[in-house]
């Protein structure tokens, strides 16, 4: 079997991985290093947990480490483009922890944050520069960064990119790309939009299909629950009382649906965090950080929240919602049986969820063993963020007017009202 120190990369490089745990490369990682430092282009077709951000991350610091030049202000040696802050911030850990003791200079920038920071390290001058599009779009536009000079450019998850609808700001960013570069393209699934991206921007790639599109891990041991939809919440909290269960990624369909999930876990005592859209960078950061330290064993994510996410020792995946999109399922259970270990992927299933259910055993080519869970109604919980509440003023108030005195108002009796028609000559 191959191993890091066989392949043509610098001994800082090695040094790096060695030090970071890892001696044999995935397969994504062997197929495509030795070609990408030759300076080919690459289409990578793989699920989440391949590996493939080393894939791409060992050979650009490689070929952007022996630089004798002075680096000019907003414009970019390398550009890797990302659907979420997450992923983008990922990918830059990863470039600092390979990359430590090289002369490298990265930097991330993605929205939700202030803009100082980011036009700062563009205009010091970048090898590496890690965007997520609506940002890169936005400072773009006001002429802190220019692509003339990018030299090597990876589209990163691109199906997601394209489930979020960044298409037009992928095509916008392609537009101000030089001519000549080396392009890698990753992606999970290939839907024909980003086939089409492909055939423009890879020029003669080599193909590197480390798994079929759509399957899943085979060490994820997988299974469905039907229950009633007002029964999921008492299921999870049974299933995170089991004593296997250490580190749990839940997914809901909506933002709303996973913060109404942390205030029922926080009513039972359990605790767990959320990330989504609306939470603040920083929230997202925290959360995901006590997750990754073990302070906190739920978090509770949306697709797009949790795009990137990769975090060791997660024991279950739980699907609280199935997901719309058949392929989303693929990546959400791929968050668990990572790094050779085994993992859980519970899906619970309501009885308005059973079309989605069947798109994604077609999608996967497998029939998911079903168990089935009867519940007990709860009280609901109560939201314990502050609820807004608006009166109108010129609303009368309701049930009767208060009276004054030890007897009871006697109530009139409503009086009929006749009314007389006349013919009309």
């Amino acid at each position: 079997m191959l191993k890091f120190n066989e392949l043509p990369l610098l001994e800082t490089i090695l040094k790096n991985v060695q030090e970071a745990g890892y001696e044999t490369p995935t397969p994504i990682q062997a197929q495509s290093i030795p070609s990408l430092l030759e300076g080919k282009d690459l289409l990578g077709i793989a699920q989440t947990g391949t590996g493939k951000t080393a894939a791409f991350t060992l050979p650009m610091l490689q070929k952007l480490a022996n630089r004798n030049f002075s680096l000019t202000p907003n414009e970019p040696r390398s550009l890797i483009l990302a659907p979420t802050r997450e992923l983008a911030s990922q990918i830059k850990e990863q470039l600092d922890k390979y990359g430590k003791d090289l002369k490298i200079k990265n930097a991330v920038i993605f929205g939700g944050v202030g803009q100082a920071a980011q036009v700062a390290a563009l205009r010091n001058g970048l090898d590496i520069l890690i965007a997520t599009p609506g940002r890169l779009i936005d400072l773009m536009n006001q002429g802190f960064c220019k692509l003339g000079a990018v030299e090597i450019f990876v589209l990163d998850e691109a199906d997601r990119m394209l489930d979020m609808g960044f298409i037009h700001d992928i095509k916008k960013v392609i537009a101000k790309l030089p001519e000549k570069r080396q392009t890698m393209l990753f992606s999970a699934t290939m839907p024909n939009e980003i086939v089409g991206i492909a055939n423009r921007i890879l020029k003669q790639p080599v193909r590197v299909e480390v798994t079929p599109p759509s399957t899943t891990v085979d060490r994820i041991n997988q299974r469905v629950i039907f229950c009633q939809k007002a029964h999921k919440y008492q299921l999870l909290r049974k299933l995170l009382g089991d004593e296997g269960v250490e580190l749990t990624l839940v997914f809901t369909r909506t933002k709303h649906g996973a913060n109404k999930i942390v205030d029922y876990l926080a009513h039972h005592k359990i605790e767990s965090a959320a990330i989504h859209g609306n939470k603040s960078q920083s929230a997202r950061e925290a959360a995901l950080d006590n997750f990754k330290k073990g302070k906190i064993k739920v978090l509770i994510a949306t697709d797009i929240a949790a795009r990137g996410i990769d975090v060791q020792g997660v024991s279950h995946v739980i699907n609280y919602d199935l997901p719309v999109e058949a392929e989303s399922y693929v990546h959400r259970i791929g968050r668990t049986a990572r790094a050779g270990k085994d993992g859980d992927a519970i899906s619970f299933c309501d009885e308005t969820e059973r079309d989605a259910l069947a798109r994604i055993q077609k999608l996967i080519n497998k029939k998911l063993p079903v168990e089935t869970f009867v519940g007990v109604a709860e009280q609901s919980v109560k939201d314990s963020r502050p609820e807004r509440r608006y009166r109108d003023p010129r609303a009368k108030p309701k049930g009767p007017k208060p009276t004054t005195g030890t007897q009871p108002q006697e109530q009139k009796k409503p009086t009929k009202v006749g009314f007389r028609f006349r013919n009309r000559k």
